[in-house]
């Protein structure tokens, strides 16, 4: 089940490589995840001393009353992700022009899990005809609902 997601990543990225990691979180994090709390928005993954952070996600206190004053909504969260998968992060960040974003945080049995993607950013042509595409399908499933 997807607590949140990026929804402007896929217009302006063009992924090369999923992964899917999971996320180190407090226990009032996940509360405040499952009631569809937090953004995506500005966020990316870095990759420092050999493990991956999300760096720019915001998850808002649970119980703002309840929560410590030393709580940070946009501290780095760690990823858990194996070996092989953090070099192969580093190597596409190290790359000019690729990132690392996540596109989607979700739940998968108890556990919480974030969808990240090497990225090229995408040019405004490039944009422009994934707008383009999307619209035609749109209006080719109205036409055939329409029948």
């Amino acid at each position: 089940m997807t607590l949140i997601e990026n929804k402007k990543a896929h217009l302006k990225y063009a992924a090369l490589e999923y992964f899917t990691a999971g996320v180190e979180l407090f226990g009032t994090e996940v509360k405040a995840l499952r009631s569809k709390l937090g953004s995506l928005d500005g966020s990316r993954v870095v990759v420092r001393g050999g493990e991956a952070f999300i760096v720019g996600m915001t998850i808002p206190p649970y119980q703002a009353a309840n929560t410590a004053k030393s709580y940070d909504p946009e501290r780095s969260r760690r990823l858990l992700l194996a070996k092989k998968e953090i070099a192969a992060l580093a190597a596409g960040e190290s790359k000019k022009g690729l990132t690392i974003i996540p596109f989607e945080v979700y739940t998968s049995g108890r556990f919480v899990k974030a969808r990240i993607a090497i990225v090229r950013g995408k040019a405004k042509t490039d944009r422009r005809e994934d707008l383009k595409k999307r619209d035609a399908l749109r209006e080719v499933g109205r036409a055939l609902k329409r029948r």
